[in-house]
């Protein structure tokens, strides 16, 4: 079983088409969506339009609940500002945004044992909260319980990483974080995604249990930030996406 796993968009359309060739190329048999489609961009409904138009179970983000809280209209552009993309977006796509899920699970049976995926955005507690490769592990391992998590996948900090967790009982969790399709923060300019494979002797009691491939594609950077650079938002945006960070 493969798992197509990405998060992060930010409107930014040239990655998210380069995203979605690439992804179709490797034939997940599922595919989930972590949430931050919008923001930081000037395409946030082709964005929205195109995970509907498939059908992408996804999750509500921080900067997409934000859109909850900004009318469809500035009255200034000195209103706008950085919110500018938000008023971007049409009233169908804030409606689909505004009913989000803040988790998804999923329960698999491998060999008789249960194997629980849990996927949030920030974390299982907090829509915008870091869980960060260095995150304090009795921390980390103490919501993995909480969440009852084989396999957390989060994204919001755009830092790629998987981290194997070994619990008190001897048992192998795994964290996941996709890192970011629209606006990676690792120094790497190239989108990242995850596939995330199922094999039929996947357990808990041992660390190679599951398989993680980091996907990193490139993109037209310089098409995607001359696009910003033409429109109302923050150059700044467009300069996070050339440095990458």
């Amino acid at each position: 079983m493969s798992i197509a796993l990405f998060s992060d968009i930010h409107a930014n359309l040239p990655a998210f088409e380069a995203m979605l060739k690439d992804m179709d190329g490797q034939k997940p048999d599922a595919v989930y969506c972590l949430g931050d489609l919008v923001g930081y961009h000037i395409y946030p409904n082709e964005v929205i339009d195109e995970i509907r138009k498939r059908g992408i179970a996804t999750l509500k983000g921080n900067r997409d609940q934000k859109v909850e809280n900004i009318t469809t209209r500035a009255e200034s552009l000195v209103e706008s500002g950085k919110n500018y993309a938000c008023h971007l977006i049409r009233e169908d796509n804030r409606e689909y945004l505004r009913t989000l899920p803040s988790h998804i699970r999923l329960e698999y049976k491998v060999n008789s044992e249960k194997l629980n995926l849990v996927f949030a955005h920030g974390s299982t507690r907090s829509i915008d909260e870091y869980i960060l490769i260095d995150t304090d592990e009795s921390y980390v391992l103490e919501m993995l319980e909480e969440a009852d998590a084989d396999i957390l996948c989060v994204g919001h900090s755009h830092k790629p990483y998987h981290r194997p967790l070994k619990t008190s009982n001897g048992k192998v969790k795994h964290v996941v974080n996709l890192g970011s399709v629209g606006k990676p923060k690792d120094g790497d300019p190239r989108l990242c995604y995850v596939i995330l494979t199922l094999h039929d002797n996947s357990s808990t009691s041992i660390a190679d249990g599951v398989t993680v491939d980091f996907i990193r594609v490139k993109y037209d950077v310089e098409a995607s930030v001359v696009a910003i650079e033409n429109s109302l938002l923050p150059k700044d945006f467009a300069d996070a996406l050339r440095l990458a960070g």
